[in-house]
């Protein structure tokens, strides 16, 4: 039907629509700029400048003095604003292995826990003991909670660890071991501590009753009760602590992963860093075995990214071999060309086969002392 101006009903509604829209959109920018001009007027008559709120110095003002009434009752630092602070990234320590330190982003973080768990004689001890002679080599102080009671001296010694110096107890039971640890951190004066192992770790009510006694959680509670004392001062006084842990298995688990760490679940959330170690394979030598191939993975990383492999060799008797670990990190960043069998440094030959470059490394100190500065050459141009 036709509207007595001559439009049909649906077209003079939908031009009547543009029309309202196009009025709307045009004056859409007059009605901003009212707006802002009002915002400005406020702002000049508050004695502000433009673009500033007219309660940002009063919100300074109240900031600033909470800020000052905040560390006047919990102590200078308790409140701070991050960019008063020099450096928030924490330091680390070399592991003893190179190939792990690249995984971990530089080493085990200072002032952080850390937890290594794996199968048996995977080399977690091993481990801990090298993160005991980089500590002391850079003039540190390191003790050694051993509640296993199974410390061996002499391999420490042979790992570079200073064994007259190092701090030992062997504890009687979980909570002695745990205060003796929330002790040492308090003192500010020892810069790492390797617990080893969380599993023999055993409560005071499990030690006292009688064999086969059940106690359901005891463990679990003591290690979450332990940490939430531990983790603040161990921040503040930059104390790295290690836990040793082993893996048990659940039972009736069909599907997914049956392994799980002792100690309950506390650890898992307060570990700054969490390394598995495996055994990947063995080297052997004249028809003998002489030491583990071992990978570690890191599950979690708070300091750097997570989830990257390391691989290196453990030679029963010595520990650690960093020549070959110098050596795969060479090769994988480009420093060592490897061509076929053979190895090349600058475009010269160094040996065949990687038992020989390594033992060419070991006895050819200025050619491996070549090879870690390019090495952290190339590691501090991708940083950058």
């Amino acid at each position: 039907s036709l509207q007595p101006n001559g439009l049909p009903r649906q077209q003079r509604c939908q031009h009547s629509e543009r029309r309202v829209a196009a009025s709307s959109w045009t004056s859409f920018p007059r009605q901003l700029a009212r707006l802002r001009g009002f915002k400005n007027v406020k702002a000049k008559a508050a004695g502000l400048g433009e673009g500033s709120s007219p309660l940002s110095e009063q919100k300074a003002k109240a900031l600033e003095s909470v800020i000052k009434e905040v560390n006047s009752r919990f102590g200078s630092g308790a409140v701070m604003k991050l960019g008063d602070i020099k450096t928030f990234i924490p330091a680390a320590t070399p592991t003893g292995a190179l190939t792990l330190d690249l995984a971990l982003g530089g080493g085990w973080p200072k002032g952080r826990i850390v937890e290594i768990y794996g199968p048996e004689s995977s080399g977690k001890t091993t481990v801990a003991l090298h993160a005991m002679a980089e500590i002391q080599r850079d003039g540190g102080v390191a003790a050694l909670i051993d509640a296993e009671h199974a410390f061996d001296a002499e391999y420490a010694r042979r790992l570079g660890v200073d064994v007259s110096n190092l701090i030992l107890c062997q504890p009687d039971s979980g909570e002695m071991a745990l205060e003796v640890v929330d002790s040492l951190v308090r003192s500010g004066a020892v810069d790492l501590i390797a617990i080893d192992s969380v599993a023999a770790l055993a409560p005071r009510v499990e030690i006292e009753g009688e064999m086969g006694t059940v106690t359901v959680g005891a463990q679990a509670r003591l290690m979450s009760h332990a940490l939430r004392k531990i983790t603040p001062i161990a921040a503040k006084s930059n104390c790295t602590i290690l836990f040793l842990n082993q893996i048990r298995y659940k039972i009736g688990v069909l599907y997914g992963n049956p392994e799980v760490t002792s100690g309950g679940n506390a650890l898992k959330f307060y570990a700054s860093v969490r390394l598995e170690i495996r055994v990947k394979g063995r080297i052997e030598a004249d028809g003998k075995q002489k030491g583990i191939n071992v990978r570690g993975k890191v599950v979690k990383n708070k300091v750097a990214p997570p989830y990257k492999l390391a691989e290196f060799d453990i030679i029963f008797g010595e520990g650690i071999n960093s020549v070959g670990c110098v050596l795969d990190v060479g090769e994988a960043l480009g420093v060592v060309e490897r061509r076929g069998s053979y190895y090349y440094l600058d475009g010269e030959k160094v040996a065949q086969g990687r038992d020989n470059t390594i033992e060419v490394l070991s006895s050819n100190v200025t050619m491996r002392t070549q090879i870690e500065a390019s090495i952290k050459e190339v590691m501090s141009s991708e940083t950058s």
